[in-house]
């Protein structure tokens, strides 16, 4: 339905409220189940004190049922109706003098930018772009469990959100192997499933921290998140196609496509792992998300999970499985998610693979003010290469001190931490973790600065006031 502001004013000597009985009426005319009744919804109002003028925020199909909903409030005094947008609409359509849609691709349904948008908000995620939907995790909702609630998850898309029916939905696997397989859902359901709690982490998270600046999204430290993923191995599915003796990557298409800077024609999310890689029972082709149907926004109805692997591996909307006997090289697996660096006077380039090792601080947040005396300081630690040895916390640039991993070590998924420091002095202060894994791979204290931004993993510096 359409969005309308609506203004009614009236003379002080016709306020339909001095009427008890009037006044009433009206109330039942604007109560919900009858305004519903008309085919319309009350957003919001409010009364102008002391001015007769009544304001309220409808959807309806069009102006005309806005107007037959004021039809009493007519009879009293004047009825204005002017059509409206909400913040995020505006924001995802380019600006306020925009009243069409983003453009979309017709080859695939979309999610509601202004729905994606308005989802997050409401979910208190950090918003960075509203179209396509980049959002991060605030870092105080990272607090608490093991698992992230769905809509706290962070967001990150190339394009548009490809809006899937999962009853017709398909997953085409084939390429160099014997056998190819169409599967639907179901198919996948009937499977040997698994269940994993993974951590995902955007490559570029921290990304805002370097100097100089490095372009993208320009994200702190929240784009990262775990959940629980429910699915069927993917060695399970290679084996059911039989890959030929030629194979050598597994090449996974999403459904969202779009344009990119230097290809004229719209292009789709592409990815690619080395057989091996691919095979490895952990692989998930996953089709819940803690406990539950994969939302749209996370890659519904079936999306890859590869846990230790930065998240774009991690390919959203999956809808092809393609085996190649050459080594696969496309706009977001050449182009982009490279490490790109100078060295000896020469251009080095690497692959985005594994997540580097990292330890969060959570609590306490950023400028918080704190009491002196012990504190209870946490927050989370995770590495791609291999489990958490330890975490080390340090006060004022003060010497480390190593805090207590709570729970089983994973090299899949976040390992909580905790630490109870003093603080005697009262002032500005500072509190930094650094966290080393089983590989011996440790936070650096200087950003590793590349071009395009990815894999900061430097020691976070949290400020804090001591009273």
């Amino acid at each position: 339905m359409a969005l309308f502001v609506v203004r009614h004013q009236h003379e002080a000597s016709r306020c339909p409220a001095q009427d008890p009985d009037r006044g009433a009426q009206l109330l039942n005319h604007l109560s919900r189940p009858h305004v519903r009744e008309l085919g319309a919804e009350i957003r919001g109002e409010a009364v102008i004190q002391g001015e007769h003028t009544l304001y309220l925020i409808v959807e309806s199909d069009d102006e005309r049922g806005v107007r037959e909903l004021m039809k009493p409030f007519a009879a009293a005094g004047t009825v204005d109706v002017y059509p409206a947008s909400t913040c995020a609409r505006v924001v995802t359509s380019g600006g306020c003098g925009v009243r069409a849609s983003p453009a979309s691709d017709d080859a695939v349904a979309a999610m509601d930018p202004e729905d994606a948008c308005q989802r997050a908000i409401e979910a208190g995620l950090v918003v960075h772009r509203a179209h396509p939907l980049n959002a991060e995790t605030s870092i105080p909702a990272l607090l608490g469990g093991v698992v992230m609630p769905n809509a706290h998850f962070y967001v990150r898309n190339h394009f548009q959100i490809p809006a899937l029916d999962a009853a017709s939905w398909t997953l085409d696997v084939g390429g160099q192997v014997e056998r190819p397989a169409r599967l639907s859902l179901r198919d996948l359901r009937n499977m040997r499933s698994t269940a994993l709690v993974v951590t995902l982490e955007c490559a570029g998270n921290g990304r805002s921290l370097l100097t100089p600046p490095a372009p993208g999204e320009q994200w702190r430290l929240g784009a990262v998140s775990t959940a629980e993923w429910t699915g069927v191995p993917l060695a399970e599915i290679l084996d059911r196609v039989g890959p030929t003796a030629s194979a050598r990557d597994v090449l996974f298409r999403g459904a969202d496509r779009g344009r990119v800077e230097g290809r004229p024609e719209p292009i789709r999310f592409e990815r690619s792992l080395a057989l091996d890689v691919a095979r490895h029972p952990e692989v998930l082709v996953a089709y819940a998300m803690n406990g539950e149907p994969i939302p749209a926004q996370h890659g519904a109805p079936v999306r890859l999970i590869v846990p230790g692997w930065y998240a774009v591996a991690s390919v959203k909307w999956l809808t092809q499985i393609e085996v190649v006997e050459r080594s696969f090289v496309g706009y977001y697996q050449g182009d982009k998610y490279v490490y790109e660096h100078e060295s000896g006077g020469e251009v080095v380039r690497e692959p985005v693979t594994l997540q580097r090792v990292r330890a969060l601080v959570v609590e306490p947040t950023p400028d918080a003010t704190v009491a002196r005396g012990e504190l209870a300081i946490r927050g989370v630690a995770w590495s791609g290469a291999a489990p958490i040895a330890h975490v080390e916390v340090s006060l004022g640039r003060g010497p480390w001190h190593e805090a207590r991993l709570l729970g089983a070590r994973s090299r899949g998924s976040w390992q909580w931490w905790e630490t109870i420091a003093r603080f005697d002095e009262p002032g500005p202060t500072t509190v930094r973790a650094r966290a080393t894994d089983l590989a011996g791979r440790r936070q650096p204290e200087q950003p590793e600065w590349n071009r395009l931004g990815y894999g900061n993993n430097t020691v976070q510096v949290v400020p804090v006031v001591v009273t």
